[in-house]
């Protein structure tokens, strides 16, 4: 399976029965600071798929005025196969898609001072998060079921500061890089490229080192 239904599994782990619409509340403060903020229709997929697996089980209930609902649990099943997971299934290195690094990327298409301003623009995102992150951690400490929980919410939250501390670097960096950069620009501002597969003779270097290595 996928490791977004192991997330959806391990979130009924915690032994309660919960709809769908519950798991993406839960999730979005809770796994989403660090792993997945899914929408509607994934954690729906993903609950069939768990189903339809025999790790977990539903059932519909009603309530006298109100619309029925589909609960799901983890069953035996579940419970044991997110036990060996979490024990013994390979750790797959994260794959990190940043925005507003790409945007550094291709910062010769856009000004220092532009550039400055928009990573301010992040840093306020990154303190809101950070915040909210600060916040969720402490309200996890009300209950020990949630102490591991607690520590994985503890660590994003050091993670956003770190993160804060990068975009400062970035900030106090990009002035001394469009210097660096003006050597490679036309009067009018135009990118002079490298020779012709100057980024293939590039890579290959790279690709002999990691060998070596």
């Amino acid at each position: 399976m996928p490791a977004t239904s192991w997330a959806v599994l391990g979130m009924l782990s915690f032994n309660e029965e919960v709809s769908g619409y519950d798991i993406k509340r839960w999730a979005d403060w809770s796994i989403g600071h660090f792993y997945w903020s899914p929408s509607f229709s994934q954690v729906y997929s993903e609950l069939k798929r768990l189903e339809k697996l025999g790790l977990a089980r539903s059932r519909t209930v009603s309530e006298p005025g109100e619309r029925s609902r589909r609960l799901y649990a983890i069953t035996d099943e579940g419970l044991a196969a997110s036990r060996q997971w979490v024990s013994s299934a390979p750790v797959d290195p994260p794959m990190l898609k940043h925005p507003m690094v790409m945007r550094i990327w291709l910062g010769h298409m856009s000004s220092p001072t532009d550039l400055k301003a928009r990573l301010r623009e992040y840093l306020d995102d990154l303190e809101r998060v950070r915040a909210q992150v600060a916040g969720d951690a402490e309200l996890a400490r009300s209950e020990a079921a949630w102490s591991y929980p607690r520590l994985a919410l503890e660590w994003a939250h050091a993670h956003y500061e770190t993160e804060r501390d990068l975009t400062l670097r970035l900030i106090d960096s990009i002035d001394e890089t469009q210097r660096e950069l003006a050597p490679a620009l036309h009067d009018d501002g135009r990118l002079i490229p490298p020779a012709p597969g100057r980024w293939q003779e590039v890579g290959e270097i790279g690709k002999r080192q990691r060998e070596q290595n």
